[in-house]
């Protein structure tokens, strides 16, 4: 991420070394460590929540892009009458025939 080599590091360690002392070093080691611990965690918990927005976003589209349930009830109650228009006819055609056979 930011490209940092081992000599670099070893070049901020003996740097902090020196300036720091070897008495405070470790003190001042764990709280760095502690407080980039803490930007990682942040850093996370904001990835996680626009992720979790995007994918909501996703979901919103993908409602909107597809037919809605009152769609598919208005197709089910077009299909239905369309099929009891059809057996009605069906059974007239039927009680016609029968009645020509009948005479």
């Amino acid at each position: 991420m930011f490209d940092i080599g081992f000599w670099e590091l070893c070049l901020v360690g003996l740097v902090s070394l020196i300036v720091i002392g070897p008495e405070k070093l470790p003190k001042v080691a764990r709280i760095a460590g502690f407080w980039v611990g803490k930007a990682k965690n942040m850093v996370a918990s904001v990835k996680s929540e626009i992720k979790e927005e995007l994918q909501e976003e996703e979901m919103r589209q993908m409602l909107n892009q597809h037919p809605t349930i009152d769609d598919f009830k208005k197709t089910i109650e077009e299909t239905s009458d369309s099929f009891k228009q059809s057996t009605q006819s069906v059974k007239q055609s039927l009680e016609d025939k029968t009645k020509q056979t009948d005479e």
